[in-house]
């Protein structure tokens, strides 16, 4: 906000609150002693800062958080367009949006994904060549991933392995007797959506 105040009897002397920009788009309002004219000219100046200040902050927002190979957004389809394009299919390549269940809390080497439908399965997604590794607590966030999706068998042991690292008890762990033909992800690239978006 810019205002001006008297303070003294003369016209000419007045308070002005002068904005500046920092680095971080944070606007800092500075008090100084012009005239009036002098005024004037920083006043200009203060007007054109206030956009700019805002373009600034707005700058960092937006932004996703890249992991792997640098991909993008673009022709990202939908978790359940990608479960339509899987019927019949053992493997497909593909950039699909979806929804962080949970990650591997051992060193985030793994993430599951689902779609907002309760009742589709779930996917694992690794990261090719072990080369990256995601934050362990993005659970709830949106990702998009590129890549290829297939369907593996999954051994005892590596299921396992699995409900280790995702934090199961022991109970939950010894339930766990039969191999399992699970619907997987190696990801080249991850975008970590922000929140909300």
């Amino acid at each position: 906000m810019l205002r001006s105040d008297i303070v003294s009897e003369s016209h000419f002397l007045k308070i002005f609150y002068f904005c500046s920009i920092k680095n971080n788009g944070i606007v800092v309002i500075s008090f100084y002693h012009l005239t009036f004219s002098t005024m004037l000219k920083y006043l200009f100046i203060a007007v054109l800062c206030l956009p700019l200040a805002a373009m600034a902050q707005s700058a960092g927002k937006g932004k996703a958080a890249s992991f792997g190979e640098p991909i993008t957004a673009k022709k990202a389809i939908s978790y359940d367009q990608m479960l339509k394009q899987m019927q019949g299919q053992e493997k497909i390549n593909v950039k699909v949006r979806g929804t962080v269940e949970n990650v591997c809390q051992a060193k985030g080497c793994w993430m599951n994904l689902v779609s907002e439908n309760n009742n589709a399965e779930k996917m694992m997604v690794q990261f090719k060549d072990y080369g990256f590794f995601m934050p362990k607590d993005i659970a709830g966030r949106e990702v998009i991933v590129d890549g290829y999706a297939y369907y593996e068998v999954t051994p005892v042991d590596e299921l396992r392995h699995y409900a280790e690292d995702a934090g199961k008890s022991p109970e939950e762990i010894a339930k766990i007797t039969e191999p399992l033909k699970k619907l997987k992800f190696m990801a080249h690239g991850v975008l970590l959506l922000e929140k909300g978006k």
